[in-house]
């Protein structure tokens, strides 16, 4: 069988039935076309192999599972056993990929290793989540499509507040969303957070509002920042820095092997950057897809004009071009 993989939460499902049988994951993008001929391998040597389980990771839409197995270009098959790496291949061969789908079906499964505790890492993470900004909401949906009614009353009343806020949609991550449950001992959606700490769900909120109490507690827009189109938001981030990065995560956290590849060839240049985490803000994330007429992140901007993405940054870097480029357009190099 072959089948496309919904989230992190679905993989591990997926590896925790298959045990000691063979599984194949091909990370993969909608915009590279060789991906799109390597799907139709693998549904060939599904049909061929039904004792091995054919996976779909879109890689940068998944990218919790992207970094993971350092997947830093697609296509890219990685081959598991017992949850254990066992190979990989880079790249579209046919030929390649039948070989070793071949090779590893009657491979000794790995044992087990004992890794650190997934629950320490997950409390590690909603830890940095909760001060990744000054005022955060977990909600269901964006603040521009809430998807329940309670998300939607929690946005209103930030709104009618003037509140400079960000939000996390925990239907994208389950762990997230099963996990902030216990980590802050609050059982429901939305949740309001700020400088790090829980004010609480819609019903507090609402009576603070109702009580004149919230204004004073939150951080506020200035009356610029809230006359700003989203247009003018992407024209202000380019403007106010000379070179700037949108990416997946952070420089010193890359949430995508893409993000982090592009990281690492900006850092050998030596030139400073600025970056903006598109993870933490939805309505940027899908706005500057149509601002820049480029589908993809990474993104790399120099004096408010798109260089590329990781393929050109990395041809640049190649013919010796990269550098030159970003010092015309850095300030402080």
């Amino acid at each position: 069988m072959s089948s496309a993989v919904k989230n992190e939460e679905d993989f591990n499902t997926r590896l925790d039935n298959a045990k000691k049988s063979l599984v194949v994951v091909h990370f993969w993008a909608t915009w590279a076309e060789q991906c799109t001929q390597m799907n139709e391998v693998t549904k060939e040597l599904a049909k061929k192999n039904p004792n091995v389980m054919f996976l779909c990771v879109e890689a940068e839409e998944i990218p919790e599972i992207s970094l993971k197995y350092e997947v830093e270009a697609v296509p890219t098959f990685i081959f598991i056993k017992n949850k254990q790496k066992i190979g990989r291949l880079d790249g579209a061969s046919a030929p390649d990929l039948t070989k070793m789908v071949k090779q590893h079906i009657d491979a000794v499964a790995p044992a087990i290793h004992i890794k650190a505790d997934p629950k320490e890492a997950l409390k590690n993470r909603l830890k940095s989540l909760i001060n990744s900004a000054p005022c955060i909401l977990f909600m269901k949906g964006t603040a521009s499509q809430p998807r329940c009614g309670f998300s939607r009353q929690m946005i209103t009343i930030l709104n009618d507040h003037n509140c400079k806020y960000s939000t996390f949609d925990i239907l994208e991550d389950e762990a997230v969303r099963q996990g902030l449950k216990e980590y802050s001992n609050w059982p429901t959606y939305p949740q309001l957070y700020v400088n790090g700490e829980l004010m609480g769900g819609l019903d507090i909120v609402r009576d603070m509002a109702q009580d004149g109490e919230l204004k004073d507690a939150l951080p506020l827009n200035s009356s610029v920042d809230q006359e700003l189109t989203l247009s003018e938001r992407i024209k202000a981030l380019l403007e106010q820095n000379q070179v700037i990065l949108f990416m997946k995560g952070e420089p010193t956290a890359p949430r995508c092997g893409f993000s982090r590849q592009i990281v690492d060839i900006l850092n050998k240049t030596g030139v400073k950057y600025s970056h903006f985490d598109v993870f933490s803000d939805e309505e940027i994330r899908q706005g500057l897809k149509k601002y820049s007429d480029w589908p993809t992140y990474p993104q790399l901007y120099v004096a408010g004009e798109l260089l590329g993405g990781l393929d050109i940054v990395k041809e640049m870097e190649q013919q010796s071009e990269l550098k030159e480029a970003l010092m015309a357009g850095s300030t402080d190099s």
